[in-house]
């Protein structure tokens, strides 16, 4: 059996859609057999994904009009979400060769989009690209205070950061809180799931300064009020 038709499988098990586990089987299929080759996902197996997959989807009710993904790597949450949306995706990804497939992948699945091959701090500043988006998206292992430095810039006001996290600490959770409201934004909402995983919206209020997000490498390593 190909990845293509396990995932199809395993899709349909798990309730997916039948509309969207074709592209999202070939886009699976793709990525795992690319990973072979460039270190895009931790998962090497189609049973490995699923819930790579499945955890993308599950924010897709929150996504709308336009969106905006940081650090894509292999395109997850993006290409699911632009899968399962429709919505156009802009995604954020430094590294050259992570950001040439992403580029085949949109072409590949027909979907609406592009790809900015440069790091987040520096797309940040861009006219074309600050304040433009309606939902952003950064499935990074980043602290949330650096998550949304990256994220709220590129968002209109009106517009939300999806953030999917794990565990939250209270220190985490009380330095999202307070750094929220320096970038224009405020914490909206915080939706627990399964686990220790849970969904924390933000939402953007008024432009974020013009000093956010700060230069490359800064908000990860000194993330605000953290």
């Amino acid at each position: 059996m190909s990845i293509a038709s396990e995932l199809r499988q395993r899709l349909t098990g798990a309730g997916v859609a039948a509309i969207l586990c074709d592209p999202l089987a070939a886009y699976g299929q793709a990525l795992l057999e690319t990973n072979r080759r460039m270190n895009l996902t931790g998962a090497e197996s189609a049973e490995e994904l699923l819930p790579h997959l499945l955890d993308s989807l599950s924010i897709a009710s929150y996504v709308r009009d336009s969106l905006v993904d940081v650090g894509s790597g292999g395109g997850l949450p993006a290409i699911p979400l632009a899968i399962a949306t429709g919505v156009p995706v802009t995604m954020i990804e430094s590294t050259a060769k992570k950001a040439a497939f992403l580029t085949e992948m949109l072409a590949a699945l027909g979907l609406p989009g592009r790809v900015v091959a440069h790091r987040a701090e520096t797309a940040g500043h861009d006219h074309e690209l600050r304040g433009r988006f309606t939902t952003g998206t950064a499935r990074a292992v980043s602290s949330a205070p650096a998550v949304v430095e990256l994220l709220l810039p590129f968002l209109a006001p009106g517009g939300v950061a999806i953030l999917q996290r794990g565990t939250v600490n209270d220190r985490e959770r009380n330095a999202l809180a307070d750094a929220a409201p320096m970038l224009g934004g405020e914490v909206a909402q915080e939706i627990p799931l399964d686990g220790e995983r849970r969904i924390i919206l933000v939402r953007k209020l008024q432009a974020t300064p013009d000093r956010f997000p700060r230069r490359i490498g800064v908000p990860e390593k000194r993330p605000l009020c953290l």
